[in-house]
């Protein structure tokens, strides 16, 4: 079956140059002209993923990622004009999952969005998997419990919801607590995707930072994620002094 793609843009030329490419990898398009009509499309379900351009008008790209991530995971990029790091960092901070500057090469935007399905399709299959035991997917390290059956983590019986990437990468690092994980060794686990540096360790230090707003009870002195300079992170093993 045909993946569907929701292609957000107020610039009708970009939407059909897009459209034209990545229907000729076997992707379904769908057009939308802002964020308000965007919500429409995704109201009536079947979106797979999801290319926003931030500067639009009624809903920008920004609120209507942010209304996205409010209950739904969908895998979105987005394609904007802007080239500010602080743009990159926000728009990966609010949800997004991958960011691509205007002007682009359409080859490596079907490149990215093939790339990011895949990673979205595998994790998918995880979770409607039915098959595994309750007992075999979670993990517990201090009053932190990873389910994997919901993707979630559990704080003092509380449930906080997790995006993918944050996911993979909490799962990384709670596999083993105690061991120190490169940037290269997650982002590769992470996004399934060859590490170069430089963007890519940005893009590790704002999910890294997410993660602890989420888990930790005071994100500037953590007390679970443990920065180790020069080298990566690590998950704090239970019971260590810190």
């Amino acid at each position: 079956m045909k993946k569907n793609i929701l292609i957000v843009d107020d610039q009708p030329e970009i939407a059909e140059l897009l459209s034209l490419y990545l229907e000729k990898v076997g992707f379904n398009i769908i057009q939308a002209k802002d964020g308000m009509d965007a919500l429409m499309h995704i109201s009536k379900g079947s979106i797979d993923l999801m290319l926003v351009d931030l500067m639009m008008p009624i809903i920008d790209g920004y609120q209507l990622i942010k209304k996205v991530r409010e209950s739904m995971h969908i895998p979105i990029i987005i394609i904007s004009a802007k080239q500010e790091n602080q743009d990159k960092i926000f728009g990966l901070e609010i949800g997004a999952d991958d960011y691509i500057q205007k002007p682009f090469d359409p080859l490596e935007v079907v490149a990215r969005v093939q790339a990011l399905m895949r990673r979205s399709y595998n994790f998918s299959s995880i979770e409607n998997s039915n098959s595994i035991e309750p007992e075999t997917v979670k993990k517990v390290v201090g009053d932190l419990t990873l389910d994997e059956a919901t993707f979630s983590i559990i704080r003092n019986g509380h449930v906080i919801q997790l995006t993918k990437i944050e996911y993979k990468i909490l799962n990384l690092l709670m596999s083993t607590p105690g061991r120190v994980y490169t940037k290269q060794q997650i982002f590769e686990n992470a996004w399934d995707d060859y590490y170069i540096g430089g963007e890519e360790d940005n893009t590790i230090n704002v999910h890294i930072s997410k993660i602890r707003e989420k888990i930790e009870v005071n994100p500037k002195k953590p007390l679970y994620i443990k920065t180790v300079r020069g080298l990566g992170y690590k998950f704090e093993k239970q019971n260590s002094k810190v």
